[in-house]
């Protein structure tokens, strides 16, 4: 099947991601996102726990959901098992009982270290404000696992290194985190609306994991502004199945916010 949006796709992405069991959470304006931890777990993760309008959540057994714009939407809350609240969500982070997160970024560099406050040389005048480190500071301190999510590729988004760092990746490169203290793992996977991202091993750097359907290597090349490794066979982006499909616009996304508004923009 390939009558499917990138949004769709990229979903999938993420959503093969879950693991059964998992506690999930992402933005508060994160529609892609929320849409990938929703189908990995209605999918295949029936004990996973979903952060939904300022609840902890099980959906295996709700057979229609909806997309509300915002995570924190109040709606949201009527299939929640108990309230968290705004502040106490950091918190959790910090104490590792979230297991995989999705953030997005203004800016991301080679080794995953991620920008959410602004552009410029001066914090006291910046050239562009963003919405500020919120919770991604913890987050990516701390859990075990989580993705970037990027809105565009282009060289403005993926940078050699970026402007000031929120959400810390792999830090100047290999032993940083450890240095650091650091008990959380670092970024999975890097998602964008050209391909996937992963982190080799040795030298923490981006290294592409796969492009998808219909994008080649130079375009990928050319819209980077770093060198990532590139893998001497990289395979295409699985295209979502059926059931995932199924899944996404018939539980998830019924009114079609995901193919009618491209939330990711190439």
């Amino acid at each position: 099947m390939n009558d499917y949006s990138l949004n769709e796709l990229i979903a999938c992405v993420l959503a093969r991601e879950v693991r059964d069991g998992d506690s999930l959470q992402c933005g508060a304006n994160a529609v892609v996102q929320r849409s990938g931890f929703l189908l990995g777990h209605l999918d295949h993760g029936p004990n996973c726990r979903v952060l939904i309008g300022r609840t902890f959540a099980n959906l295996w057994d709700v057979p229609v959901l909806q997309l509300y714009d915002m995570n924190v939407d109040w709606r949201a809350a009527r299939w929640g098992e108990y309230v968290i609240p705004h502040d106490e969500s950091f918190s959790w982070s910090s104490r590792r009982q979230i297991s995989a997160f999705a953030i997005g970024a203004l800016q991301t560099d080679k080794r995953g270290n991620t920008n959410m406050l602004g552009f410029g040389d001066d914090p006291k005048r910046l050239k562009v404000r963003g919405p500020g480190g919120v919770g991604t500071t913890p987050v990516s301190a701390r859990l075990d696992r989580y993705y970037i999510m990027l809105r565009r590729h282009d060289r403005r988004a993926l940078v050699d290194q970026c402007d000031f760092v929120s959400g810390i990746g792999f830090g100047d490169g290999p032993g940083a985190r450890e240095k650091l203290g650091l008990p959380g793992g670092g970024p999975k996977l890097c998602i964008t609306p050209l391909c996937v991202f992963d982190f080799d091993e040795a030298p923490k750097l981006m290294r592409i994991k796969s492009l998808h359907p219909g994008v080649t290597l130079q375009q990928v090349l050319d819209n980077t502004g770093f060198a990532p490794v590139v893998p001497k066979d990289i395979p295409t982006t699985p295209a979502p199945t059926e059931r995932e499909l199924h899944i996404l616009r018939t539980r998830i996304d019924p009114k079609g916010v995901l193919r009618k508004v491209e939330a990711v923009e190439a």
